[in-house]
């Protein structure tokens, strides 16, 4: 076994071989040292590739000192996984054979890992003979990173968009399902697509990170306000609890169907009729819940619908199944009771 602070020949040797060929190309070597581009040459005339010199932007970019650096084989900095057409095309920038610089994965002495693109040019001696490789390297790390979060992103906007198409598919056909007064219908597919419309515009505000329940209440809610009238018959209580883009999306369409409901035939179809909005963050066996409640009272006496529209689906089964939670929709003689019991989100704001 080796002794710390005892250097070993491979690593004495490439000393050697960097003073040799520091005195040789002197000005170009310093050049090298103070770049900003990670940098190293390579034994040509030894197996693997063997670093004799390193720049300090390459120290820095794979976190070795400069004396565990030189000696080590080129290879050895590759991250586990990487497969055998990649080690092929690096070993192809060597020998001449590269057709362009190749992106490879690698790994710091830490243990992280960070792509980059590498480009070599034979150092030869004065007769021709290529003795070094001197090899750059550009950090590709945040490039595919971006590339990785542009295309989860993507695929979050796809998935978003099939959810939003197939409730508007499902409003229009609930709606045509019981033929109306066309100008009713309108009416109806209008004011829900309207409603995820305000939903969109919360997130698209928020660069769909999401946004908070109070904010989404309010938002659901400003029409009945604004149009009917209603400011002063419904009450909110809750932190701003942060909801995800799914979660969004759906509690919006549930709000609206509980607002029309309540104006057809609940709390607000007379004149004094209030709604209470509230909801905790309780724990559960499971983990934390988010318990959102509507409750309806004073308005007229309410039953159970003998058949269920799209509302009922939207609140009862939709929410049950997008968010995987639990809703309950009660008719009580006081007036509406809806539960919705689902996973809390992992941050709430105040």
């Amino acid at each position: 076994m080796s002794q710390i602070g005892v250097k070993s020949g491979e690593q004495k040797e490439a000393e050697a071989t960097v003073e040799a060929f520091r005195r040789e190309l002197g000005p170009f070597v310093t050049a090298a040292e103070t770049t900003r581009m990670p940098m190293i040459f390579t034994d040509a005339k030894a197996f693997g590739h063997p670093i004799v010199f390193a720049n300090a932007a390459f120290l820095r970019l794979t976190g070795y000192d400069y004396e565990e650096a030189l000696g080590k084989r080129l290879n050895s900095l590759l991250a586990d996984g990487v497969d055998e057409e990649a080690i092929a095309s690096v070993e192809a920038e060597f020998t001449g054979g590269g057709r362009a610089e190749p992106e490879i994965h690698y790994q710091r002495k830490d243990g992280t890992e960070f792509w980059a693109s590498i480009f070599v040019s034979p150092v030869c001696d004065e007769r021709g003979a290529v003795v070094q490789h001197f090899a750059s390297f550009i950090d590709l790390t945040r490039h595919k990173q971006d590339i990785a979060r542009a295309k989860m992103m993507i695929d979050e906007l796809n998935h978003r968009v099939k959810n939003t198409l197939a409730t508007v598919q499902a409003i229009v056909t609930q709606v045509l399902r019981r033929p109306d007064d066309p100008r009713a219908m309108r009416e109806a597919i209008e004011s829900r697509i309207f409603a995820l419309s305000r939903s969109h515009d919360l997130l698209t505000s928020s660069r769909w990170q999401g946004t908070g329940l109070h904010d989404l209440v309010d938002a659901a809610l400003e029409p009945f306000r604004v149009a009917a009238g209603l400011a002063e018959r419904f009450t909110i209580h809750g932190d701003n609890v942060q909801l995800p883009p799914s979660v969004t999306l759906s509690l919006a369409i549930a709000l609206h169907e509980l607002a029309t409901n309540a104006v057809k035939y609940g709390a607000w179809s007379n004149d004094a009729g209030t709604i209470a909005i509230e909801w905790t963050v309780a724990p559960s066996e499971a983990g934390e819940r988010l318990v959102v409640r509507w409750i309806e009272q004073g308005g007229p006496p309410v039953t159970a619908p003998t058949h269920k529209g799209f509302g009922s689906w939207v609140i009862e089964r939709g929410l049950s199944h997008e968010l995987g939670g639990r809703v309950s929709l009660d008719y009580l003689p006081g007036g509406v009771d809806c539960r919705i019991d689902i996973p809390a989100p992992e941050l709430a704001g105040s």
